[in-house]
């Protein structure tokens, strides 16, 4: 079967086109949480770069986390904020298979980059004296270029798979976004190595990942039984309290999303898949804000300096 020129083909994002009130509400409440995405995730960033006591291993891959978090909510929430306001809801080819392979990259880097960090905690609780040694700056980068080169693989093998398939009915995605398991369905043709590459994707990106998260906790915790004072097994806690949270988060929402029961209502579904999509990026930078002294602490000198500049500033005036 002859393949369609991609220029020649749009795809309509059915979205929550039945109930144009609800996109109304809809529209407000994902612009105020992608712009408290921008600013926490941007804040966290500037932190780290200014604040000498946050260069640490641990700071360093929180900043690769919200750079990546601004990156996937970037990759589609914009185009579907515009949806929400416009009648005609298309997309071209070229941008759909854009949105897809970047927000797919950032979901399968995250993964492997949550793996690191609990790495990293296990390593700072169970070899304390060691670990400036082994979490060396070489070290750190090229475990955060590896998360990324991993994602950036697996979203590039989805796509030339999903981009060579042939499209010849009406491409109407019933979702907000250009997701590849509903892009690949509109083929009009076998998509069994699609279905299989994603599933295996989905496997080695979202439960090895998982497992080594659960090794490294499993060290933690028998670490943290061992110490004999309660005071010590207090401090211990805390310093992967954050993450623990954020995994939780992270594949909490992703459990629930795949393992529910199909709902009979679509648009439910497809709620649950957006609040998925911005309810996690925003609130990592909260959790690991939330009772952090270190973020605190940068936040009060960052303040203090903007304060005296601005003095500085007046008085030369």
């Amino acid at each position: 079967m002859e393949r369609t020129n991609w220029t020649d083909i749009e795809f309509i994002l059915q979205g929550l086109s039945e109930y144009p009130r609800a996109e109304k509400l809809l529209f407000a409440m994902c612009l105020l949480m992608y712009l408290v995405i921008l600013l926490g995730n941007s804040t966290l960033i500037i932190l780290t770069l200014l604040d000498s006591h946050l260069h640490t291993p641990m700071y360093f891959f929180l900043c690769n986390l919200s750079f990546l978090d601004i990156w996937y909510t970037s990759s589609f929430i914009p185009s579907v904020l515009i949806h929400f306001l416009s009648e005609k809801k298309t997309i071209s080819f070229t941008r759909c298979v854009v949105q897809m392979s970047v927000s797919y990259t950032m979901g399968s880097t995250e993964c492997v980059l949550l793996a690191v960090m609990a790495y990293d905690r296990s390593i700072a609780i169970c070899s304390p004296l060691r670990y400036p040694s082994i979490m060396s700056k070489a070290l750190c980068i090229q475990m955060a270029a590896l998360s990324w080169g991993l994602g950036f693989l697996n979203s590039l093998t989805e796509t030339i798979l999903a981009v060579q398939l042939p499209f010849c009915g009406k491409n109407v995605i019933n979702h907000f976004v250009c997701e590849i398991l509903a892009f690949v369905k509109l083929a009009c043709t076998d998509i069994s190595l699609n279905e299989i590459a994603i599933m295996l994707g989905n496997v080695i990106f979202l439960f090895v990942p998982l497992l080594l998260i659960c090794i490294s906790y499993i060290f933690i915790l028998s670490t943290v039984l061992r110490i004999n004072s309660a005071e010590g097994r207090k401090k211990a806690f805390p310093t992967c309290s954050a993450h623990i949270m954020v995994v939780t988060v992270f594949y909490g929402t992703i459990l629930f999303m795949y393992m529910k029961p199909k709902s009979k209502d679509a648009a439910f579904d497809k709620l649950i898949a957006l609040s998925y999509g911005v309810s996690t990026p925003m609130l990592n930078p909260i959790i690991y804000s939330l009772r952090n002294t270190e973020v605190h602490g940068a936040m009060r000198k960052l303040t203090a300096r903007l304060v005296l500049e601005e003095r500085m500033r007046n008085l030369n005036l």
